[in-house]
């Protein structure tokens, strides 16, 4: 039987185990729902007749996010969470596409929004006495009380951004039902019980905090504990001041976390196990060598339209195989053909990643919903009946899955997917670009990196251009090239077309000067024969050398 977010909110009145932690304090189930039921009626006083029921969220993760997260759920409304990496009018753009008339936020991210023109967006900062008083008029108020639209399985409840090679962010939708459901699944996948504590360390305006962590714990009646930003030196010591048992992880949270300095007592913590992507199988290993915690790989799309789970025997380098009820695929992505089982040799190299690699697309049943007023981005993602993932995959013999990239204008980065195009148009304003190229070269542990290709009029001046990157508004700080190759003339195709293949599989390795920045300071220098090696090393511990060349 479907059920709905709202029905897991009413579930917590009267409960008065401990539910919600954050920096020393804490709440109780109930009174987790009673701030969502006051929020809920505040929400309803405020909304605009006629307006669509829609409240951004800009927050880290503070519990105003996962209040609102409820309070939305009660009212019948949907959350659109905001990223604060975003810039000027990007920004405002990703508020006014999700037709947000109520802004949720707080002080420290108030600089953020000077200057947008926002017409019709009122902004409530939870960290003021004015946002106090308002919610002071609506204390007592029960679950149920105050609602916009009855709450349904349908009912929108998400609006959370992703981007792909359209260019801008597109806002995927995600309703009651499935958000409950995906909560309800990862509860009997992974065993959780009203006794767990749920550490939420990634941001919660991604889906991987919601679905994957804070759903869960809302399904099994599990208690959650937030940290404002993620740290990986205060990570054990969260775990262990909160009593966490489980955790999310994204990108390159485990890298993070194995860099600290290492602790006679690293295994001494309540974890009994983490889920996420992309940590790599050589950091996965080492996480729990050192820590005595199971760390759990998965892949799902954030539109919900295609999930491989991994299960027991599952081999190293593998994801897994399709969820149950789904009808995985990989095919050449202009043919529609499936491509023949990977082989691999006796060091389990790829022999034949040409034609064994392509793209993964579910041709069965599955729970995408569509993005938010962008047909064309529905039309893109489901072709011929079939959900195609964007993400390049192969198969084993034995109907294992093996993740093997993104697609041409695809870049996932730390976790975060960017579209080259827009990189692309904000580089083209350097004054001395000629013609500029962005894609993605494998990250040596998990992900991409950003690489630009520079054709210029004259010759490269590494402290200008970071300059000049620097007084970008609209450039996100995962945006920012990692390599950037300067060519006399850009590489084309037959037909015009600078050719992105060939630039991406040289890569680094190019017979072009190549400036990088090795550590996350905003300075260029040259990459030279030595620091190639270096990077070289980095791939090859990480089992990810064969990706380079693709």
């Amino acid at each position: 039987m479907e059920m709905t977010v709202a029905e897991l909110v009413h579930a917590q009145w009267g409960d008065h185990r401990p539910g919600l932690a954050f920096q020393g304090g804490a709440l109780s189930h109930h009174q987790v729902a009673a701030g969502a039921a006051a929020r809920a009626a505040l929400l309803a006083e405020l909304q605009p007749p006629g307006a669509e029921p829609h409240v951004g969220v800009l927050l880290d993760n503070t519990p105003e996010f996962p209040l609102w997260l409820s309070a939305a759920a009660l009212a019948g409304a949907a959350v659109a969470g905001i990223n604060p990496t975003r810039r000027g009018a990007e920004l405002a753009r990703d508020i006014q596409h999700t037709e947000c008339r109520l802004l949720v936020t707080e002080r420290t991210h108030l600089p953020l929004l000077e200057g947008l023109q926002l017409p019709g967006v009122r902004v409530l900062v939870t960290d003021t006495e004015e946002y106090a008083a308002l919610l002071a008029g609506f204390e007592g108020a029960k679950p149920g009380e105050a609602v916009i639209a009855p709450p349904g399985p349908k009912s929108r409840m998400l609006l959370y951004f992703t981007s792909g090679s359209t260019g801008a962010p597109k806002a995927a939708i995600c309703t009651q039902g499935r958000l409950a459901a995906a909560g309800r699944s990862l509860v009997g996948q992974f065993g959780v019980v009203r006794e767990d504590v749920h550490y939420i360390c990634m941001p919660m305006f991604h889906g991987n905090a919601v679905i994957a962590d804070w759903a869960p714990a809302l399904a099994a009646g599990a208690s959650v504990a937030l940290r404002r930003t993620f740290s990986a030196s205060g990570f054990l010591d969260d775990v262990r001041a909160y009593g966490a048992t489980y955790f999310t992880y994204v990108g390159r949270a485990v890298q993070y976390i194995l860099a600290t300095p290492e602790r006679p007592d690293d295994r001494d913590n309540p974890l009994r196990m983490g889920f996420g992507t992309e940590a790599g199988a050589v950091d996965a290993a080492r996480f729990t060598e050192r820590f005595g915690v199971r760390l759990v790989e998965g892949y799902g799309s954030s539109e919900g339209g295609a999930a491989i789970q991994r299960t027991p025997g599952t081999p190293k380098g593998a994801i897994g195989r399709a969820a149950p009820g789904d009808d995985l695929a990989v095919v050449d992505p202009q043919t529609a053909a499936e491509c023949p089982p990977a082989r691999f040799d006796d060091a389990g190299k790829l022999l034949n990643g040409d034609e064994a690699i392509g793209e993964l697309v579910n041709r069965g049943r599955n729970p995408f919903e569509g993005y938010w007023r962008n047909p064309e981005a529905d039309a893109a993602r489901v072709r011929g009946g079939w959900y195609w993932t964007g993400d390049l995959f192969f198969r084993d013999a034995d109907g294992y899955l093996h993740f093997a990239g993104r697609t041409d204008d695809r870049l996932r980065v730390d976790s975060e997917n960017l579209a080259a195009a827009m990189i692309e148009s904000i580089l083209a304003r350097y004054a001395d670009a000629a013609a500029v190229a962005v894609y993605a070269v494998p990250d040596p542990v998990a992900g991409d990196q950003v690489m630009a290709t520079l054709a210029l009029h004259g010759a490269f001046d590494p402290d200008a251009f970071a300059a000049f990157l620097a007084g970008q508004g609209d450039l996100g700080p995962k945006m920012v090239p990692r390599f950037v190759r300067v060519v006399e003339r850009m590489p084309v195709t037959a037909t015009n077309k600078v050719h992105r293949v060939a630039l991406r599989r040289e890569g680094f390795r190019c017979p072009d000067p190549v400036w990088w920045r090795p550590g996350d300071e905003p300075a260029y220098e040259p990459l030279g024969p030595a620091a190639v090696q270096a990077l070289l090393a980095r791939y090859r511990e990480q089992g990810r050398e064969d990706l380079l060349g693709r």
